[in-house]
């Protein structure tokens, strides 16, 4: 089977299980969490400062997503509709007044996310690291966690989905609602200002 027919299978079994949600099988939207709750936990782990408050909106998410299943069209894919929910709730909170920051590229001190391309990933993922060097890489990741928390929201935004995520330009502008050209203009700033702010830890 090739990629695409293999894509339309995935995505043909993945609307039979939100039709069976919509028809009110919980099962159903169960195996929908399970499917997709870790990334939706990542994401927001690195946006906001603690462990609870990521799980707590991971949940807000899952529920916001179930009450409006029904408005769901399936004109994009239901992760991509998960992360707008997603995103929306981490906003949401930041206008409330909570505090909203990015932490350390590891989500929790026990797992060890796929990260993306750039030097934000470049600079996080150290294996088995020497007492000296996870020293180093714990500094290393406040240092970009520092610098991320100093971007623009809409930077740190696309930062995230793109670098750490791996989402494509599509996916992205999905997501945030905005153009392509958009995404692009906005991830090239990003990283042109963590560039700089990291200049002195990039090789």
């Amino acid at each position: 089977m090739n990629h695409d027919a293999s894509g339309a299978s995935e995505a043909s079994a993945e609307q039979a299980l939100i039709d069976r949600c919509r028809r009110g099988d919980t099962e159903a939207f169960s195996i929908l969490v399970l499917r997709y709750q870790d990334r939706i936990y990542n994401v927001m782990a690195r946006m906001v400062g603690r462990n609870a408050d990521a799980e707590e909106l991971t949940q807000e998410t899952f529920l916001k997503a179930y009450e409006k299943l029904h408005l769901f069209r399936g004109t994009s894919r239901f992760y991509t509709w998960l992360f707008r929910i997603a995103t929306n709730q981490a906003l949401s909170r930041r206008r409330r007044g909570r505090k909203v920051k990015f932490i350390s590229m590891h989500a929790r001190d026990d797992e060890s996310p796929d990260v993306g391309e750039p030097q934000t990933a470049t600079l996080a993922a150290r294996r088995n690291p020497s007492p000296e060097a996870a020293m180093m890489a714990r500094e290393t990741a406040q240092c970009i966690a520092d610098a991320l928390q100093e971007l623009d929201e809409e930077y740190r935004l696309v930062v995230v989905l793109r670098d750490i995520e791996n989402m494509d330009y599509g996916q992205i502008a999905d997501v945030l609602d905005v153009p392509v050209g958009t995404v692009k203009s906005r991830l090239h700033r990003g990283r042109c200002v963590l560039k700089e702010k990291l200049a002195d830890l990039l090789p």
